[in-house]
């Protein structure tokens, strides 16, 4: 019992970073019906650039975060959106999934070439202890990820439902043409949700990068698996996101420790696969219809 106990709240930490990569993903599907195939990377740059940011001007921790959050922010956030979705999304979606794919590799290349090849360790925030709950070894970071990240949603959601910014989104969302005729700035709308989405990226990468250290190829599972996580719980649903992350978490930590480490990348596949089979639109996603 204790040694599910602490597996159950490693999935939970684990499930609470697919969770925010996989909302970033439904909050510019909802606003520009563009898919992000860089999200994983998105998730892991951040705790790159932070380092870098340390190593080259010798700044103290909390300054090189400050330098490393606000650049990854402003080129990847406000950068991404001008220079690569705008140019793009006139062709189509598919050049820009593939735009998006090739962003991918350039990001993840680029932290192997630019920074280190090698795992490079993240400074905590948290104590590294643990604590003993119910007979199991809780670690204090799992927990302090599981609080900020569910704090990081509770206070979205207060604000893109809460606040007049975050119905304008909504509006936006839901109809562009009529979000424009009631006078609301929809580009400007986007523009917000890709900054948001380049925020919950930052969150994640400086929660996740302390356990499993700064990497380039930290995206690749981040990536796939938040992608699954906003397909099975529901790509039109930000909630649909967060019940997706925290399920494929804990599948995914349950399966490594009670089926095979090695089979650990099938077992939430094969959830993916089951999902799509019974319910297309996700656990918690409603049926859209468009005309073609």
């Amino acid at each position: 019992m204790a040694e599910f106990i602490a597996y159950l709240i490693a999935g939970i930490a684990t499930g609470a970073i697919y969770a925010l990569a996989a909302i970033g993903f439904t909050l510019v599907w909802q606003t520009s019906q563009t898919i992000n195939f860089a999200q994983g990377e998105f998730v892991m740059l951040p705790a790159v650039l932070v380092l870098l940011a340390i190593k080259l001007f010798g700044a103290p921790v909390w300054l090189g975060a400050l330098i490393g959050i606000a650049a990854f922010i402003l080129i990847f956030g406000v950068g991404f959106k001008l220079t690569v979705v705008d140019p793009m999304i006139k062709h189509g979606v598919l050049p820009l999934a593939i735009a998006t794919m090739a962003l991918s590799i350039i990001m993840k290349e680029g932290a192997k070439d630019g920074f280190s090849a090698e795992a490079q360790n993240f400074p905590s925030f948290v104590p590294t202890q643990t604590i003993e709950v119910f007979g199991a070894a809780i670690s204090l970071q799992h927990l302090a990820i599981i609080a900020c990240a569910f704090a990081v949603i509770g206070l979205l959601q207060w604000f893109v439902g809460g606040t007049r910014l975050g119905r304008q989104m909504q509006a936006t969302a839901q109809n562009p043409t009529v979000a424009r005729i009631l006078g609301i700035p929809v580009e400007r709308m986007v523009l917000l949700t890709f900054v948001i989405n380049a925020a919950l990226a930052v969150v994640a990468s400086v929660l996740i990068s302390p356990i499993y250290l700064a990497k380039f190829s930290n995206g690749e599972v981040i990536g796939l698996f938040a992608f699954i996580a906003a397909i099975v719980g529901g790509f039109n649903q930000v909630r649909g996101a967060l019940v997706g992350g925290l399920i494929v978490g804990v599948v995914d930590s349950m399966a490594a420790a009670y089926v095979s480490s090695s089979y650990r990348l099938a077992v939430p596949l094969v959830l993916l696969v089951v999902i799509i089979l019974l319910k297309p639109e996700g656990l918690m996603g409603r049926k859209e219809e468009r005309r073609v």
